[in-house]
């Protein structure tokens, strides 16, 4: 069962995986937002994230005015503050790269992915109580990776041999995270989580994805809704 003191462990497991592991060129910072934003995260699995979940709607890691600013999935600073109701302070990361501050719910910048994906939720199911009755989202790695400059970079993008530890600790929250709420299906936002969910779980649990909600896709630029109504019918979730 998903408490939110089972969730505030597997959270902190994860934080612990992480902390130690290292990053080489071309990343020239990395950021975790569950040690320096964990109040408004800490608010959102308390407020969301506790209970049964028939779907988790898993992401990839961290986007720069998302989640990086707000500690919350697809975390553009609106949504949270004015549909999620949390707004809490945020601090600043250790060793915080000059190119890529951090403002939290201050920050001016709007993160494209986050308002897409909550505002298509919102607009479906009107209220955070409908839509949590049965969903979570979650994003399958925590860390924020920089390039010099403060270009961000993705975790596929990443060398094997860095990609593998953060893998193992990354699979291992998931899978903890998925015997908790206990789900019917994860919905990866996007291949590259769909990937990850097939690679922890395998036939365990149902898999499937929807697109992701990335201004860098033309296709979600002509019209997102419509591409996840359309993904929805077809898997019998609409």
């Amino acid at each position: 069962m998903a408490t939110i003191a089972r969730l505030r462990a597997i959270t902190r497991e994860l934080v612990g995986s992480v902390s130690d592991l290292e990053f080489g060129p071309p990343v020239a910072a990395v950021y975790n937002p569950l040690v320096y934003a964990r109040r408004p995260h800490d608010a959102y699995l308390s407020r969301w994230a506790v209970g049964r979940k028939r779907f988790v709607l898993l992401g990839m890691n961290p986007g720069p005015w998302g989640m990086a600013q707000t500690g919350v999935p697809f975390g553009e600073i609106a949504a949270v503050r004015d549909w999620l109701g949390i707004e809490a302070r945020v601090d600043r990361p250790e060793n915080e790269y000059a190119p890529r501050p951090i403002q939290g719910f201050d920050c001016p910048r709007s993160e494209v992915s986050g308002r897409r994906l909550w505002g298509y939720w919102q607009r479906r199911f009107g209220t955070p109580e409908h839509f949590f009755a049965d969903h979570v989202v979650l994003n399958y790695c925590p860390l924020v990776f920089m390039e010099e400059g403060g270009r961000n970079r993705t975790p596929d993008k990443l060398p094997r041999e860095e990609r593998r530890p953060l893998e193992a600790a990354c699979d291992a929250a998931l899978r903890s995270f998925v015997e908790a709420w206990r789900p019917e299906m994860i919905l990866g936002v996007g291949g590259f989580a769909e990937k990850c969910a097939r690679r922890v779980f395998g036939d365990e649990v149902a898999i499937a994805s929807i697109p992701h909600p990335s201004p860098a896709s033309p296709a979600a630029n002509r019209g997102w809704d419509e591409l996840v109504d359309a993904r929805r019918r077809e898997l019998g979730l609409a």
